[in-house]
């Protein structure tokens, strides 16, 4: 009985010890807590001060009738601007409007950027050779794209009340190119997520079904653009964070090749992520769209505000060309197996695109099961989850990130006894438990950049050894439920691989969920059976209606040849539609 009485007073002491860290955690913290609601409070006023602005413009112009300017693509936009055919005014008062309707829908904006109003009067000033590709172009910004006066917070209290001192690389450009930043909109906390919420903001909902999710963790730049509050956003895309809200919501995007735009002035809430490649990229309703906004970030400027970019400006021979094209196919990675949607979007694609005269081969993911548990979870959590943690240590934690905190909470003793339990019963989440633990010593570390870069390249020789110009493979869709934060990282297998391989990828709505692909979930079953198969039924379940995309895949460095191939299948898939 001693030795019970010991253990009991020991485990009591410990209870005790846990309790008092947590509570002077709690009040080393409190000022980050405290940050929330003046933030909150800082919204109110922006947003107020985003609708006193288009109240002005509106003024100037009381007879303005938004719907033609909103209606116009972005190419036709621009050019008309340029040409002095629309005013500066009319355009941003329309867009501010459109952008707070959107707003009080889905609560998609963190933030109005009340310096577009001084901008703009500068713009009004250049003669017309001076004004650049995107002259007067209102557009939509992620969270973590630095402004300067303007906080990033990647949803996180930690970095709150630490504005921008300079506008970020993309940023200037963006701005030299004539285009007007004016909103920043909402993400998911830590941006480890598909889904769209934070402490600080709450929820984004997506338009198309106010039940789902816009994706993450661009979310709010997918809502927006999606509802027409913005004509052009900026995301970033770390495990499919630009191409699933594109999927989601039923718009396009483009994932680049790491370097190829700047990352300077983008704000990461964990850094020195080597092996996995976060990017920048744009996000709109079509594909000229991204081209045209490709077009004006490759501009020497880029180049000269970090040296660390290679000058390579936008290939319009290859964007333009009319060659027939090679296309590697595959209707699944392999590892999830796709809804009854991916995989039809994927079947008629790949039919169209045989009917137009191109070449489609047949492609199979190599080593996918290593690719996505291993060389991508070991990347993301090559130090154990230590700086996630570090992020939200004392903050609020959102509900959609819980369950991965949680985990990443555990002690490593605890993740190899549950990695070890479930290796007969939950394989994948056995692999997920021993992978989390992080990779242990900087030889081990120098191991993983190692095994990236040689998987990279036997990719490369599966390519080539089919001699394929590009490839067409499903994305993740359709968007999920609120809150399915038990999805992520196994179905996130069709996006995160090419952030493994870092190869430029776009996304293109091809058709919409139909009651028989509902109906046929009912079977689905997954590919292992596990909770991750299971999980992602549920999250995917009373889609009918809601987009299904497709994601067109190039080599590094060829985002002009991943364009021109997102294009043919946007242009296929539309002439399609209009002969039913």
């Amino acid at each position: 009985m001693p030795g019970v009485a010991w253990l009991l007073y020991s485990a009591l002491v410990l209870l005790l010890l846990a309790l008092l860290r947590a509570v002077l955690l709690f009040w080393h913290h409190a000022p980050a807590r405290n940050k929330i609601p003046r933030a909150q409070k800082r919204r109110v006023v922006a947003l107020q001060q985003m609708e006193a602005l288009a109240q002005r413009l509106r003024q100037q112009e009381p007879s303005l009738d938004p719907k033609p300017i909103l209606e116009l693509p972005l190419e036709t936009l621009a050019q008309k601007l340029r040409d002095e055919e629309l005013s500066l005014e009319s355009v941003l008062c329309s867009y501010l409007e459109e952008a707070l309707k959107v707003h009080q829908e889905v609560n998609c904006l963190t933030d109005f950027l009340g310096e577009c109003e001084e901008q703009l009067q500068a713009l009004k000033k250049l003669g017309k050779t001076e004004r650049g590709l995107l002259y007067g172009v209102p557009i939509s910004l992620k969270d973590p794209y630095d402004c300067k006066g303007h906080d990033s917070t990647c949803g996180l209290a930690q970095f709150l009340e630490k504005p921008a001192v300079k506008d970020g690389v993309i940023v200037k450009v963006l701005k030299a190119q004539g285009a007007i930043p004016f909103v920043k909109t909402n993400i998911p906390q830590t941006l480890y997520s598909f889904n769209c919420s934070n402490p600080i903001y709450g929820q984004t909902l997506n338009p198309l079904n106010l039940k789902k999710t816009p994706g993450g963790s661009s979310g709010g730049e997918g809502a927006l653009l999606a509802k027409g509050g913005s004509i052009l956003g900026m995301g970033t895309d770390t495990a499919g964070s630009i191409r699933v809200p594109a999927s989601f919501c039923g718009i396009c995007g483009l994932r680049t090749t790491g370097h190829r735009l700047s990352y300077s002035g983008v704000v990461s809430p964990v850094k020195g992520i080597k092996s996995v490649t976060t990017v920048a990229g744009p996000m709109a309703r079509d594909v000229e769209s991204l081209a045209l906004c490709l077009r004006a970030l490759l501009s020497e400027d880029m180049h000269q505000l970090d040296p660390t970019v290679p000058f390579m400006p936008f290939r319009e021979e290859v964007y333009s060309s009319n060659e027939p094209l090679r296309i590697g196919y595959c209707e699944t990675d392999g590892f999830t197996q796709p809804s009854p949607s991916m995989a039809r979007a994927v079947r008629l694609t790949s039919r169209l695109l045989q009917d137009a005269g191109h070449q489609v081969i047949p492609f199979t993911i190599p080593c996918v099961e290593y690719a996505v548990k291993h060389l991508f979870i070991g990347g993301v959590f090559g130090d154990g989850g230590a700086s996630v943690l570090e992020k939200v240590e004392g903050d609020i934690v959102d509900p959609c990130i819980k369950t991965l905190i949680s985990l990443l909470h555990l002690p490593d003793s605890l993740k190899c006894f549950l990695s070890w339990i479930l290796k007969y019963i939950d394989p994948r989440a056995s692999q997920s438990f021993e992978e989390i633990r992080g990779v242990g010593t900087p030889k081990k570390l120098w191991e993983h950049h190692s095994a990236v870069q040689e998987y990279q390249q036997k990719f490369i020789a599966k390519w080539r050894s089919l001699d394929l110009d590009v490839l067409l493979v499903p994305t993740l869709d359709p968007a999920f439920h609120i809150c399915s934060s038990d999805v992520g990282l196994d179905s996130s297998s069709y996006t995160n691989l090419y952030n493994i391989i870092d190869f430029p990828v776009g996304v293109v709505p091809v058709t919409t969920v139909t009651p028989q692909d509902e109906e046929e979930l009912a079977f689905y079953k997954g590919y292992y059976g596990d909770s991750s198969d299971k999980h992602f039924r549920e999250a995917v379940q009373g889609s009918v209606g809601l987009p299904v995309a497709v994601q067109c895949v190039a080599l590094p460095w060829e985002e002009e040849l991943c364009l021109r191939f997102m294009k043919e299948v946007e242009t296929l898939v539309k002439n399609h539609r209009g002969s039913e």
